[in-house]
């Protein structure tokens, strides 16, 4: 299957559920009026794009038809695609990993498949030849580590662990150590996603990039945050209190096959100006599929 028939059977759900709205806008009106406007405004709402971002895409577009006097619906669609590929468009989508080692630092609640997402990555850089090293740095949940290695073990990557409740940046520098002795490229750690403490989590997280910074202070950088597809606005309001708390550089969507509302991808670029660099449409370790937001639009629209 190619790169853009996964986005696309992966986000079936949302395609067929804005086929019948914003497609049934774009059939059902003959010419571009106000009505036409304010259709396509709610259909966007509904597709999870939430009011901010809709607004801002619906007037783009007004200026849009206005200046390049646009007649048709069919021509304001075409319009539109481009305008949603510009919102994605907010840096880099590939990663960071420009030195040796890289560290990709993954943050995000607990639920979301922030493990499993950072299993796929791995698989994904070790099938380019990449030596990758795991920190399992979520030493409060119950398995967390032990679920770390099985992806460990299908990835071909190695891990570094300690006992449940163990200070993660000893977890941390234990593992700089480890990857620095083995000549591995890429970190990749783990962390505790609870949201709730906020004071906790800020404070764990910094002492982790300290340990980052002390130990690794010329390696490439990235502050992956792991958002659920599915939570709709509920992510995006996760997402704006992990960039306060943590600084993060780039976004991972899973679950994407679970919702009718993909929209969301549109939201959290546009609002949080952080490029999407991966989105999850599906189960399996290839699933996980670098973001490019031309083939997202085209499969969503």
């Amino acid at each position: 299957m190619s790169f853009f028939d996964k986005i696309k059977a992966g986000l079936s759900k949302t395609r067929d559920a804005l086929s019948n709205t914003i497609g049934s806008v774009f059939s059902g009106f003959s010419e571009i009026d106000d009505d036409f406007y304010d259709e396509l405004e709610e259909s966007l709402i509904l597709g999870d794009l939430g009011v901010d971002t809709t607004v801002k895409a619906i007037d783009r577009l007004r200026k849009t038809v206005r200046e390049q006097k646009l007649k048709t619906t069919e021509e304001a669609r075409t319009a539109l695609k481009s305008i949603l590929v510009e919102m994605l468009q907010v840096g880099d989508t590939a990663l960071k990993l420009d030195t040796n080692p890289s560290v990709i630092l993954v943050i995000g609640v607990n639920g979301v498949g922030k493990t499993t997402t950072i299993g796929k990555i791995a698989a994904q850089l070790s099938k380019q030849g990449k030596q990758v090293l795991l920190v399992a740095g979520d030493t409060f949940r119950a398995a967390a580590a032990d679920q770390l290695e099985i992806w460990a073990g299908r990835a071909g990557a190695s891990i570094v662990r300690q006992n449940e409740g163990a200070d993660p940046a000893s977890v941390v520098f234990d593992g700089i150590r480890s990857a620095k002795a083995k000549g591995s490229n890429v970190i990749i750690i783990d962390t505790a996603g609870r949201l709730h403490n906020k004071t906790n989590l800020m404070n764990e997280l910094g002492k982790i990039s300290r340990i980052v910074e002390r130990e690794l202070p010329e390696a490439s950088r990235e502050v992956l945050l792991v958002l659920d597809g599915t939570t709709g606005q509920n992510g995006l309001i996760q997402a704006k209190e992990f960039k306060n708390i943590a600084g993060v550089t780039a976004v991972a969507l899973t679950k994407l096959d679970g919702t009718a509302k993909g929209g969301i991808v549109i939201a959290v670029a546009d609002s949080l100006q952080i490029p999407v660099k991966f989105i999850g449409v599906g189960e399996q370790v290839d699933d996980l599929v670098p973001f490019d937001a031309n083939a997202f639009v085209e499969a969503l629209i």
